[in-house]
């Protein structure tokens, strides 16, 4: 232990991080710091920094909280239901034919966050191919863009869902 910080045994990385890293609500230039109802919300730092840190979106990394139990999410995207949560330990290549690498959607992590009713099939279709999954859509707040943007990594972070570098078009392969 290091004053505030926790050393993790395998990083060497601090788990805990400086309350400044988090703007506080009187000074983001989205709430207003007159609003009477502000002193009635927690300031991000005081909330967020004991968490491992992370460099990009609301600075957790969310997944190392949930694997230390430091975080103990609810199940359901509906505070009134009791969805069972069975972890699937399955990751799916979404290749959408654009530029980008390949989408690595990894089924563990979401499924130790929500319970499968919580996506399928009201977000995503279960049978590969019957959804029509875009960027659009997701900038727009739909599918993915549902969580990330607001409550996961921000959709700033290409390279955490386009993960997955594709092959050499074959023409450079020839050269």
């Amino acid at each position: 232990m290091l004053g505030q910080w926790t050393l993790d045994s395998k990083a060497q990385a601090p788990l805990g991080q400086s309350q400044d890293n988090w703007i506080p609500l009187t000074k983001d230039q989205v709430h207003d710091p007159r609003g009477p109802g502000l002193s009635e919300l927690q300031d991000p730092g005081a909330g967020l920094f004991e968490l491992p840190p992370h460099q990009s979106g609301n600075r957790v990394l969310w997944a190392k909280a949930l694997d230390r139990g430091a975080i103990s999410p609810r199940r359901s995207l509906t505070p009134n239901e009791s969805s069972k949560v069975q972890v699937l330990d399955m990751d799916v290549l979404l290749d959408l034919r654009g530029s980008m690498a390949v989408v690595r959607f990894p089924h563990k992590i979401h499924t130790q966050w929500l319970a499968c009713d919580n996506c399928h099939d009201a977000l995503f279709k279960s049978k590969v191919g019957e959804t029509k999954i875009s960027m659009y859509n997701i900038l727009q707040g739909e599918q993915c863009g549902l969580c990330h943007g607001s409550v996961a990594f921000p959709l700033t972070e290409c390279s955490f869902c386009h993960s997955v570098e594709r092959p050499a078009p074959k023409w450079r392969m020839s050269q």
